[in-house]
């Protein structure tokens, strides 16, 4: 699956006053300025617009799957935002702040449209309005792999190619029996029918083999060959033995549905033991696309630690 970490570099132009978490404050304002800079008819819904199925923003965000695929959206997206994890709040004009932005499988062809719409974001402004300004930015510069792509000044985009991310299934002798993951944004996974506060290691590789599968499905090769029911059988077997997990509540606004939402999740760390060492794949795999619900507001980021 082609998969890309973008970077981009800004600085407040203005005021600002952001959430402590930005995800959604990010997520909601790239969707807005997305469909301002690429509609063509701006007062039609697009469930019924003749253009959707070649429209930026439809494919983005109303269909799930290239158009050429049958189906409508599955509920994944082919990106995702990673915003400043710092709880700063306060942003003085000249400020500095970055933030990731991965895209996958074909939406990394349409990277000069997310760049221009967070540029168009950041003429619109971020955040809470101040004095009846919300916080205006700059986008300096993108980089990717290191390398920059992008200067706000010369306004060439030079991407290089996208990297493919291989999932490569390890044998199970792999002496691996302990780990720490730290979730280092809200994971909100759900497991009958319920969102958890607790993480059974069996829940987190449900989630990981979702994600997994119906990104590869959608924006990759196809469902990659894995012995799910067995993998999940195993991952049944391995033990809690340390978490400092806790509820954290993510509050955003939908423009879309016009109110208020909570789209809270764990944050903290868990220790695993037991074999572990099949599993490690599958993690390391969702350290890089992240794993559970919302993930385009940049939640569940996750990092695997395991000791010497």
């Amino acid at each position: 699956m082609r998969c890309e970490r973008y970077m981009f570099h800004c600085s407040f132009c203005s005021h600002a006053v952001l959430p402590p978490f930005k995800g959604s404050a990010f997520r909601g304002g790239f969707g807005l300025a997305l469909r301002s800079v690429v509609c063509a008819l701006k007062t039609q819904d697009c469930s019924d617009c003749i253009l959707r199925e070649r429209c930026v923003f439809s494919r983005v965000f109303e269909h799930g799957p290239p158009a050429d695929q049958e189906g409508r959206s599955s509920g994944v997206h082919p990106f995702l935002i990673e915003p400043p994890l710092s709880e700063q709040t306060d942003y003085a004009p000249g400020d500095q702040f970055r933030f990731g932005l991965i895209l996958f499988g074909w939406a990394n062809d349409y990277l000069p449209y997310f760049v221009y719409a967070f540029e168009e974001l950041g003429r619109t402004g971020l955040g809470r309005r101040v004095a009846g300004r919300r916080g205006e930015f700059l986008v300096q510069t993108v980089s990717a792999g290191g390398k920059t792509i992008y200067q706000s000044d010369t306004r060439i985009l030079k991407p290089e190619p996208a990297c493919e991310l291989p999932l490569e299934v390890l044998e199970s002798d792999v002496s691996t029996k302990r780990i720490t993951i730290h979730l280092e944004t809200p994971l909100r996974v759900k497991h009958r029918n319920r969102f958890f506060a607790e993480l059974p290691f069996h829940v987190l590789i449900r989630s990981a083999l979702r994600r997994i599968s119906s990104l590869n499905s959608l924006f990759g090769s196809g469902e990659p060959a894995l012995d799910y029911r067995n993998l999940v059988a195993k991952a049944e077997r391995v033990q809690t033995v340390d978490s400092s997990l806790r509820w954290y509540d993510v509050r955003r606004y939908s423009n879309r549905q016009e109110r208020a939402m909570f789209i809270g999740g764990m944050v903290g760390s868990i220790t695993y033991e037991g074999d572990l060492g099949e599993f490690l794949p599958l993690i390391r795999y969702c350290e890089k696309v992240h794993v559970g619900k919302a993930t385009t507001f940049g939640l569940g980021k996750i990092r695997v630690e395991i000791p010497p």
